[in-house]
């Protein structure tokens, strides 16, 4: 199914009338565009690949002038779409959600509404972006790692491994904690792993720790967290058996595409989400040309690579709230207008 049928389906199916029988959506919808596998460029076909519809609607003058904004998204289950109220919008991108950031960046054939207050969220889209799509980005590929061991339950995993890729997870946390807790110095925690006295451990992650009057309940907070990792990972001998091939292999590109294109952003300052570099791979690991084995080795290799551009980033700690501020009133203050003309 190519981006006119998709299109045609879209504008001219009943199935997709709440879109344009919603008074809060209809003409407020700024942002209509693909998500999922034809956004990002790894659909199969029509059958396989279904057709995500994600977009970004304005606040009504009535929620804005009584503050009292919609803050979830309009969901239309049968038809897997998902339309974001503007003050929930901002919230998410703010917090570098990968879901909503991928809806900035898609190809400009596959915007199926643009309006112009679309246009000038997805011109500024770096008043959004931060170090936070460190925690999110690192977040969610982390998620889907362990979505896939607990999937796979590989007796034969080697403890050393999952152990490393605990400590991998950790130290991203950790600056994750950096903008929710008590800031410290980096030398803080150190984290390795060494040989273990434990049975059936041949290593295991240690820390040496240098704190200095530091609140203790933020101290709470970030060991609580880190071992929510730990034990996360302990259930990953609890069998799953209703995970079909097909869903690990789409666990796995999903998982590399979130290491990529998290990279990209934190080295580039700019968002792509059809991986045209990268589709051939994601496609082949999709399609089972790669063993499990070979997906976990390039996990390894991209996740180093997203360390890497995480230590390296030239983007501020936190996303520019003036700008952002500016951007909502500009928009705003338009609904209010023309709703008094």
């Amino acid at each position: 199914m190519n981006i006119n049928q998709i299109k045609d389906k879209i504008f001219n199916n009943e199935e997709y009338n709440f879109l344009w029988d919603n008074d809060k959506l209809n003409n407020n919808i700024i942002l209509l565009t693909l998500g999922g596998s034809h956004a990002y460029g790894t659909s199969l076909n029509s059958k396989i690949s279904d057709i995500d519809v994600r977009g970004i609607a304005l606040n009504t003058s009535k929620e804005i002038l009584t503050m009292n904004c919609r803050d979830k998204p309009y969901e239309d289950k049968p038809t897997d779409s998902v339309i974001y109220p503007l003050s929930q919008i901002v919230i998410l991108l703010s917090n570098a959600n990968p879901n909503v950031i991928e809806m900035l960046g898609c190809e400009d054939e596959h915007y199926f509404i643009l309006k112009d207050e679309g246009k000038l969220l997805r011109n500024n889209i770096e008043v959004f972006l931060s170090k936070r799509v460190i925690q999110s980005f690192g977040g969610y590929s982390t998620s889907q790692l362990r979505r896939l061991q607990n999937a796979l339950a590989r007796d034969s995993y080697p403890q050393v491994e999952k152990e490393q890729h605990m400590m991998n997870s950790i130290k991203r946390q950790l600056i994750h904690f950096q903008n929710h807790y008590t800031k410290f110095e980096k030398s803080s925690f150190n984290l390795y792993t060494d040989k273990s006295n434990k049975e059936g451990f041949e290593e295991e992650i240690f820390v040496d720790v240098t704190l200095n009057h530091y609140p203790l309940r933020d101290f709470n907070g970030m060991t609580s967290e880190m071992t929510n990792v730990i034990r996360d990972y302990n259930k990953l001998n609890n069998r799953n058996k209703k995970k079909d091939n097909a869903s690990l292999l789409k666990h796995s590109l999903h998982l590399i595409r979130l290491l990529i294109m998290g990279a990209e952003i934190l080295k580039t300052k700019k968002v792509n989400t059809y991986r045209k570099n990268e589709r051939d791979l994601l496609l082949d690991i999709r399609n089972g040309k790669y063993s499990y084995d070979q997906i976990f080795m390039m996990v390894d290799e991209y996740e180093q690579k997203f360390d890497y551009a995480s230590n390296n980033t030239e983007l501020p700690d936190l996303p520019d709230w003036d700008k952002i501020n500016e951007l909502m009133i500009d928009i705003n203050k338009k609904v209010i207008e023309r709703s008094n003309t």
